[in-house]
């Protein structure tokens, strides 16, 4: 798996300025990785599976074609699990002689000089690394040897770590470090990142710091590079006092050790520690744990006493953690019981008031809901009133202007003794015409005030018995007779004296019209004046 663009992101962070944000964004993303784990586990497995069915049982296959198979298959596993690598490292060593290939040979020395270092097998290894041949080797495989050997006597410097013996094992690792860079391309992934750990061990950690900003900086890492690099440059920011870098740069190598399957892993325990101190217990316990599981797996014996060492340290002091916070719960549990028992007695309190509150609201709301009725039909009565004044006017001066004109004219007809024609005039006024207007000019008013008052009255019947209206007609008798009840003349004599009808037959009118309805009798005229105005 490749890293393009890795480099970007570690500018973001490796810099001396440090953003709290910028870690706790990192380590949530390690957590998200730790999530995701058995998935990128499940890929490296299967990965393997696919080569060890080409493997075996391929008897047909050539010695070269099993030693690429062996080979392929101990690159996957010499970071994932000890046990496994170390079994196709000699079975590659096997191979090599049936081949009878002295390269192959001393080239599956070194790998199995290189898993037993990463087991932390010391002695093995100085073992293994001896029987090699390094004159016989190429100059590729000269340099790998020669790395492996710097980093073996490192290993020693560091597990002695003691004022005698130390020193002399990091100068011998220094020496076996510059063979292996005469022998690397210039600035390659391994020469900037070995010149970085030479620098490093001879305590120049400003030039160790400049050879890992490069090996961080190439472009096309694999991500189990990209842990190496970034892990390395951790390291620096650790020895010169930059925690907060440091973390950053452990939590992504960390992450790309869990994208890559790595298991022999130095970056989670760091950051553990680093954590620790840093009193995030939380998340040390969780990276402690994973860093002792990894161990565990992969089979490191030196792993696991370094990673065991720290791990009951960490999980001494979040016991501490839980049992503070236990206390600290027992104090909050007797302040919330109390604040409880108190919160009661309110809440009895104010349920009184609130039942109080809830009768006088109940009163204002039924008052308010009368008055607002009242002030609807007030309303309501206004506009009538608006309305049936403004056509009582408009009405009576069209009766003043006619009764005027006929005055004028009778009295001229008079005045010429032309007594026929004032006759005439008399018997030429058509009352019928002049109450059909009347009530037209009643029509049009009442549905200005009463747009909906047609359907409405009709929805009270079904529909066969609904008012059916003829063409140019607004209002007929049966419609009239209740738009009069409706703005407020309810009785029976002055609403035979407007429509001239009988008592009898405005009586006869209402009780037929009532009988068809599908409302209940005693609710009709309540619903009727539940009719609206505009």
């Amino acid at each position: 798996m490749k890293c393009k663009y890795i480099w970007l992101l570690l500018l973001l962070v490796a810099g001396s300025v440090y953003a709290r944000s910028g870690n706790d964004s990192l380590l949530n993303q390690l957590n998200r990785a730790i999530e995701k784990a058995p998935v990128f586990d499940a890929e490296k497995i299967r990965q393997i599976d696919i080569l060890r069915k080409a493997l075996y049982p391929n008897a047909h296959l050539s010695l070269q074609e099993q030693y690429t198979l062996c080979q392929q298959l101990y690159e996957q596993y010499k970071v994932f699990k000890y046990d496994s690598a170390f079994a196709y490292a000699q079975q590659l060593q096997a191979l090599a002689r049936q081949m009878n290939d002295p390269a192959r040979i001393n080239y599956a020395g070194i790998k199995l000089g290189f898993v037993l270092l990463s087991s932390g097998m010391f002695k093995e290894t100085g073992d293994y690394l001896a029987t090699i041949d390094v004159a016989a080797l190429p100059d590729t495989i000269k340099a790998e040897y020669y790395t492996l050997k710097g980093r073996y006597y490192y290993d020693l410097s560091d597990y002695s770590s003691d004022q005698y013996f130390a020193p002399a094992y990091t100068k011998q690792g220094n020496n076996y470090m510059d063979s292996a860079l005469i022998l690397f391309k210039p600035h390659s992934f391994n020469y900037d990142y070995n010149y970085g750990l030479m620098y490093q061990k001879k305590g120049n950690m400003d030039s160790a710091r400049y050879f890992y900003t490069l090996t961080v900086a190439h472009k096309d890492l694999t991500m189990h590079q990209v842990a190496i690099a970034t892990s390395s440059l951790g390291n620096i920011y650790i020895r010169t006092g930059k925690k907060d870098s440091a973390i950053s740069l452990m939590a992504i190598a960390a992450i790309a050790d869990i994208t890559s399957s790595t298991k022999e892993t130095t970056a989670m325990f760091i950051l553990a520690g680093l954590l620790f101190k840093d009193q995030d217990v939380k998340h040390a316990s969780r990276y402690i744990e994973y860093a002792v599981a990894d161990a565990s797996f992969y089979g490191a014996r030196l792993r696991k006493v370094q990673v065991s060492a720290i791990l009951p340290i960490i999980e001494s002091e979040k016991i501490n953690t839980v049992e503070g916070q236990k206390k600290l719960l027992f104090v909050y549990a007797a302040i919330v019981t109390l604040l409880l028992l108190v919160l009661v007695w309110l809440a009895v309190i104010i349920l009184r008031q609130y039942k109080k509150l809830q009768t006088a609201q109940k009163v204002i709301t039924d008052a308010h809901a009368l008055q607002q009725e009242i002030n609807d039909k007030l309303m309501e009565a206004n506009t009538i009133k608006e309305e049936y004044i403004g056509y009582c006017f408009q009405v009576n001066s069209a009766y003043l202007d006619k009764i005027k004109k006929f005055k004028k004219l009778a009295d001229q007809k008079l005045t010429d003794n032309r007594y026929a024609e004032v006759k005439y005039l008399v018997n030429n006024i058509d009352l019928k015409k002049e109450r059909e207007e009347l009530f037209r000019n009643f029509d049009r008013i009442f549905l200005k005030i009463f747009p909906n008052f047609v359907s409405v009255f009709n929805s009270f019947f079904r529909e066969e018995d609904q008012i059916k209206l003829k063409d140019n007609e607004l209002l007929n008798t049966d419609l009239r007779i209740f738009a009069l009840i409706r703005i407020g003349i309810s009785d029976n004599v002055k609403i035979a004296q407007i429509l001239e009808y009988s008592i009898n037959t405005i009586y006869t009118y209402k009780t037929k019209i009532k009988n068809k309805a599908i409302i209940p009798k005693e609710e009709f005229e309540e619903r009727l004046m539940d009719i609206k105005a505009m």
